[in-house]
């Protein structure tokens, strides 16, 4: 199948992903979809970590791999010999971003650091993402999304309620998150570059990314002095702003303003909320949540989710459903926004994955591609880079790079 056109907004800006996993994959898939050149460089032996993170795997491929690193090519590279090296800063000469997620120091020991990059590529942008920064006490630790959303205070906030276990978010949240603000960054760096013509160092963590998540809660706590615990599917600012059972399910509820609020006791048929000093207005309706949610609750399983979710909406009252993943996937919401798309890998085919969560209506991005087969890209890319074919055999022999053919 030939490969769709790059039309989107980044077309022509070259990437070079020195990362694996989640954070820094996450940045260079956002960036990719966005029209993008990501040229991911894998480490000899083994590449990127998440090739192992089975079960499931889609034929021999992981499923996780394939779904962080469509839109890209992918060569492997020895950056521990000289020849690998070579290769790389010969990619970085002309590069406009470079990514990468080693721990603080490992660039510079293997002499490919910010600053010895940019004495070649002075226009280059160089984005660390890392568990906690490039600086501050914890700057030499690593990072996993758990432990930053332990230390963020996440996970403070997560959970039913007081008392219970601690409990994370399902999702890798600081990871993504992580991956949203590199690529925010790169593209802000990529702004200043077009005035300054310099390029510049870019440096985001998961720590800081879990940190940003807790806006709300960081305003209650630095306005009162008390640390926020967790509520469930509840809001701290609004009510009623949560999850109710239904009596087949669960949906969700957003009567958050005066309005709403109105508008939900005409729908229960009962006025006297209205009026009762505990609900009548928004900070009441705050303060007296507990007592809100189990008012209300009873009247909630009365009816089916189908039905709440019908009277709900002719009612103008916000609201959905609690779906799984599977019954996510299969909206139509998600699919008339091209949310599950397909991409074409080398190998396996058509694969199902993600679409691209920003929509431009000038210069559309897309899936062009599906994630790269370990060392897939070796030689196309070197010849492209000027690397001569007997000299692409020496360095697969001597180990410096591999290919798959």
């Amino acid at each position: 199948m030939p490969q769709k056109p790059n039309n989107g907004p980044l077309a022509g800006i070259k990437v070079i992903e020195l990362c694996h996993v989640m954070a820094g994959p996450a940045c260079g898939v956002m960036l990719a979809d966005m029209g993008a050149e990501v040229i991911k460089v894998e480490k000899i032996p083994g590449g990127d970590e998440t090739r192992r993170t089975v079960p499931p795997k889609i034929g021999d491929e992981a499923a996780s791999f394939l779904m962080m690193n469509r839109n890209k090519r992918g060569i492997a590279v020895d950056l521990k010999t000289e020849d690998g090296k070579r290769v790389l800063r010969r990619l970085l000469k002309d590069a406009d971003v470079v990514t990468e997620n080693y721990r603080r120091g490992a660039m510079e020991r293997m002499g490919l650091g910010y600053e010895a990059l940019k004495k070649d590529n002075p226009r280059l942008i160089y984005c660390a993402i890392s568990g906690f920064g490039r600086s501050g006490p914890y700057a030499d630790r690593g990072g996993f999304d758990l432990i930053a959303q332990g230390m963020s205070g996440l996970m403070s906030i997560t959970g039913e309620g007081p008392g219970r276990p601690p409990v994370k978010v399902g999702a890798p949240v600081t990871d993504i998150t992580a991956g949203i603000l590199a690529a925010m960054g790169i593209l802000a760096a990529l702004h200043a570059r077009s005035r300054t013509g310099e390029g510049q160092m870019v440096d985001t963590s998961l720590f800081e990314a879990g940190i940003a998540l807790t806006y709300w809660q960081s305003a209650i706590a630095l306005a009162t002095g008390v640390a926020p615990g967790p509520m469930g599917s509840a809001h701290p600012l609004n009510a009623p702003y949560e999850a109710f059972e239904t009596s087949d399910g669960w949906i969700t509820l957003g009567a958050a303003n005066q309005t709403t609020w109105l508008r939900l006791v005409a729908l229960l048929a009962r006025p006297e909320l209205a009026s009762d000093p505990r609900f009548a207005e928004s900070s009441g309706r705050i303060q007296n949540r507990i007592a809100l949610a189990k008012t209300l609750a009873p009247e909630f399983r009365k009816r089916s989710s189908a039905e709440w979710l019908a009277a709900l909406e002719g009612a103008k009252i916000p609201a959905g459903p609690v779906l799984d993943v599977l019954q996510m996937q299969a909206d139509p919401q998600t699919l008339a926004r091209e949310m599950v798309v397909e991409a074409e890998h080398s190998a396996l085919g058509a694969v199902k994955t993600l679409g691209t969560p920003v929509k431009f209506s000038g210069t559309p991005g897309g899936v062009r591609r599906g994630a790269p087969r370990f060392g897939e890209h070796t030689r196309e890319v070197l010849r492209e880079y000027g690397f001569a074919d007997s000299e692409i055999e020496r360095m697969a022999r001597e180990g410096a790079i591999g290919m798959l053919d």
